[in-house]
């Protein structure tokens, strides 16, 4: 299992331990992740699944593909470091991740 903390926009801090194989917003999902409302499903198709990668892992987290980068055109304060949850994929070297939930989602 790989450990992903997830931070609410009111600085809850949810800890979770991920399967490998798994996405961030199916994790966040499952441990009622307030602001993470992936309307979408994960299918990438709207942006209500938006985080921030925090900066020390967005090299390891790597850049977004196309498609990604399209819907984050609809999420809410794009920074450099957004990312669509539904396409952060769990895997061992992201073991210790952390991401942070904006204040809404687009």
């Amino acid at each position: 299992m790989t450990k992903i903390s997830i931070i609410a926009f009111d600085g809850t801090r949810f800890d979770v331990e991920a399967e490998n194989g798994s996405t961030v917003m199916e994790n966040a999902i499952r441990n009622a992740v307030p602001g993470i409302e992936a309307e979408c499903g994960g299918a990438c198709a709207c942006a209500t699944c938006h985080v921030y990668v925090d900066e020390e892992w967005t090299d390891i987290v790597g850049e977004p593909e196309a498609m990604e980068e399209d819907m984050l055109d609809f999420a809410y304060e794009v920074r450099p470091n957004s990312r669509l949850s539904c396409q952060i994929k769990v895997r061992d070297e992201l073991n210790g991740l952390v991401v942070r939930v904006p204040e809404r989602q687009g």
